[in-house]
């Protein structure tokens, strides 16, 4: 670490000392969409007779230092008309621009060898931007454009089982993705228990995934992060699109509030498949609702103001014996401040929260739990020159975790009221980031987080003789609970435990030519937050625990390479990249454990560790009537608890085994076709190797009851899944120049009806007395058709 800070310090006062040994002057602005004043992230900034540009940041600012001349700037953004000025650059220069959406034609998008050159030499890798264009034009189930579902159709990327939203990355787990929306932590991304995601797809703006290579700004997580922006709101004019399908129907406004200067923008989508069930006989209930909101306020030529938010529930009901409510609530105030022409930032306030009820009407009780956190952002970015930025800033957080309080419905209820002691988390962050271009072919970005983590008091906390929560009986081969030999009492304000990690990253890339190189990054990530589950894909019960005295945190080494090319003008793209990563610290559960109430969890886990490993192939086709993508996953997935004794056997006699998201082939085509201007089609094909399952493998009979004996931990695997989704779009006049405008989306999911396997559980068949397999398949083919209007 302090041979990173002595290169770091160097190279930027190398830096700053050639800044001052030369004349030069920085163009810097906002770029924004001419009809909504919308920023517009990640517009290429080229200036061809330098070879050299840059990109708009997450809030549409760019910064650029040259020398002094005249210059010929390219702006260009994929779906906007490229627009090329001549600019004579002799002192700091503000340029504001403003881009106009291309016409709706079949004509190739042009793009410059320039914009590809930018691309190969950035060192950033393993990181997939999607459109929401290009999502709205994706086969889903049920009609309901689904951004989670969108990405599981990228290499290094799985879905959690059929009809989730949960999703693993290069084999990691579900609770290890860090999910931001505007910045703010989402806990649980599913509606309707993972059929859908919780993310309105009118309200999204711009989404990225990071795999590997991860920016020091990012910490929390050790898989992934899914970071994704809300629109801003039309500033110009009122606007209102939607959507009507056969389950759910979705509702956007935006407009301004101070013409140019303010806008607002209102989302709401809600399902309505429960009204029809009482035709049917059917006393229950399934729905879900959610609203977007965000308010835009431009001070002045320095400062900007949002306040963004989201709330979302499910609700799930059975008769009058049990209902189920779930959701989000999230709220961020931001304020974005240009000290300089070279020196922007971002101040975020931010509140999260995630709730769970239960009410249980036949047993006369309710239960509430959930996970609330107050999150402050600070953070920078420096445009020192051309060739040397800089990204710094801090993060606080501080965590409330509500594991669960029980309290009875009736005077008569037999239930206790029982409330599961609260726990209090503080965490904190400083971070460095720079990009570096060395030469014309040798780029790197490197940097550092500094994370801490404070277990802070509770009422009560068990206390174990030789501080073991968990003893291991020898005589029978099993774990069982320790019995507490006290308790301890803390104050709010005490630290029970704290932790601390640096958590470097690096990354390098080097241009073979004008069309290829080559890359590799390195990052080691903590994570200090566990989902307490034992099953595979997220779920409204999962709770959240911090890490203390018997949970360490989760810590991961991450190296990835790759190859990158482009051809024909950027109108294909080629990605291979490989990767090895380790986790240390991470939880696994002992057979028969019981996570639901339970005050001591530590008395029913155990730390592993996990590894995965793996090849993925991109292949990209970007232009004509025609484009789409193939990808390709090779990979595997382990995880391994060993005894902490000699005498302890560990998690499966402490070898290595598959984790529940282990997928060794992994396989999407996806492609999109415009026949006309009004008529396009989409289709999306799936393979993929079965998820291991555990089976059992004999059974013996104890005092006349059959007790089935099971296999080594997920050493079966279901069926392999695949399936092929197709849709139209209809737009039965593209010539309109009205206002109002509208289109039809017809769609089927899982076209040829495949049974894919959920999971397959065992039975006695009744007529016949054997044994029998049970496959639950939750989908077969399912048609859909939805209408949206705009206007």
């Amino acid at each position: 670490m302090k041979l990173l800070l002595r290169g770091f310090i160097l190279c930027l006062l190398l830096n700053v000392f050639g800044l001052q040994a030369q004349e030069k002057f920085t163009l810097s602005g906002t770029i924004t969409d001419v009809l909504s004043n919308e920023t517009l992230i990640g517009v290429n900034i080229i200036i061809p007779e330098l070879e050299t540009g840059t990109v708009t940041n997450e809030y549409g600012f760019y910064s650029i230092t040259l020398p002094s001349g005249t210059y010929n700037i390219q702006i260009s953004y994929l779906g906007f008309k490229t627009i090329s000025k001549t600019l004579e650059l002799n002192n700091d220069v503000t340029k504001n621009y403003k881009l106009e959406e291309a016409a709706e034609s079949l004509d190739e998008v042009v793009v410059t060898e320039n914009i590809e050159k930018l691309n190969i030499k950035k060192p950033q890798m393993s990181v997939n931007s999607l459109s929401i264009k290009t999502i709205k034009n994706m086969p889903v189930v049920l009609g309901e454009v689904d951004v989670i579902k969108s990405i599981t159709l990228l290499p290094g990327v799985t879905n959690a089982g059929e009809g989730s939203s949960g999703f693993n990355v290069r084999g990691g787990a579900a609770d290890q993705n860090l999910i931001l929306l505007d910045e703010a932590t989402i806990f649980n991304s599913s509606h309707l228990f993972g059929f859908f995601s919780v993310f309105n797809p009118d309200a999204i703006k711009d989404l990225k995934l990071y795999k590997g290579g991860i920016p020091a700004k990012y910490g929390g997580r050790v898989s992934s992060v899914l970071d994704i922006y809300q629109k801003e709101g039309n500033s110009n004019t009122f606007h209102m699109n939607g959507g009507i399908g056969l389950i759910s129907s979705r509702l956007l406004a935006e407009g301004p509030i101070v013409k140019e200067k303010g806008s607002f923008l209102v989302g709401g989508r809600s399902s309505y498949a429960h009204l029809f069930l009482p035709l049917f006989d059917i006393d229950s209930k399934a729905y879900f609702y959610d609203l977007n909101t965000k308010l835009s306020y431009n001070i002045n030529k320095n400062n900007n103001v949002y306040l963004s938010g989201y709330f979302g529930r499910d609700v799930f009901k059975i008769s009058d014996s049990f209902e189920n409510t779930f959701g989000n609530t999230v709220l961020n105030f931001r304020w974005n401040h240009l000290f300089s022409d070279k020196l922007f930032s971002n101040l975020s306030l931010i509140y999260s929260d995630y709730y769970y009820g239960l009410e249980l009407s036949f047993v006369e009780f309710d239960w509430v739990s959930g996970i609330r956190n107050f999150n402050l952002k600070y953070d920078f970015k420096h445009y020192l020159n051309n060739n040397f930025k800089l990204e710094y800033g801090l993060n606080s957080i501080y965590y409330k975790f509500n594991p669960g309080d029980i309290n009875p419905t009736t005077e008569s209820s037999g239930i206790n009221p029982y409330k599961l002691i609260d726990k209090y988390a503080f965490e904190n962050a400083i971070y460095l980031d720079a990009e570096h271009k060395l030469s014309n072919k040798l780029s790197v970005s490197y940097g550092a987080r500094f994370s801490t983590f404070h277990r802070l008091g509770q009422d009560e906390l068990n206390i174990y003789e030789n501080n073991s929560a968990l003893t291991f009986n020898e005589a029978i081969g099993i774990y069982e609970k320790a019995e507490p030999i006290g308790t301890e009492t803390f104050n709010r304000s005490d630290v029970i435990e704290s932790f601390s990690n640096i958590e470097p990253r690096l990354a390098i890339a080097y241009q073979l030519n004008d069309n290829s190189s080559v890359k590799a990054s390195y990052n080691r990530m903590s994570q200090y937050l566990h989902l307490l589950s034992n099953t595979n894909s997220p779920t409204p019960l999962d709770v959240w625990s911090p890490s203390g005295k018997y949970v360490k945190p989760q810590l991961l080494d991450q190296v990835a390479v790759g190859y990158f090319r482009t051809f024909k003008d950027n109108a294909f793209s080629l990605e291979v990249e490989s990767f090895y990563k380790t986790i240390k610290n991470r939880i696994d559960y002992v057979d028969g454990a019981n996570l639901i109430a339970n005050d001591a969890i530590e008395q029913v886990i155990l730390n592993g560790e996990a590894r995965a490993y793996g090849l993925e192939v991109l292949f990209r086709k970007n232009e004509g009537r025609f484009t789409g993508w193939l990808a390709y996953t090779l990979s595997k997935s382990e995880q391994r608890t060993p005894g902490r004794t000699p005498v302890e056997t560990g998690i499966s006699n402490g070898q290595w085994y598959n984790t529940a998201y282990d997928k060794t082939h992994d396989i999407s085509l996806t492609g999109s076709y415009e026949l006309n201007k009004k008529w396009s089609f989409s289709s999306n094909f799936l393979f993929q190797t079965g998820q291991p399952t555990t089976y059992p493998n004999g059974q013996y009979e104890y005092n006349g009851l059959v007790i089935p004996n099971y296999e080594a931990r997920n050493s079966s695997r279901l069926p392999t899944y695949h399936r092929l989704d197709i849709s139209a779009n209809f737009n039965p006049k593209p010539e309109r120049t009205k206002r109002f405008k509208g289109e039809w989306v017809f769609g089927i999911y899982n076209v040829y009806g495949r049974k894919n396997a959920a999971s397959i559980s065992f039975r006695e068949n009744r007529d016949s007395g054997t044994n029998e397999a049970v496959r639950l398949a939750i989908f077969g083919m399912v048609p859909s058709i939805s209408y949206n209007f705009k206007f």
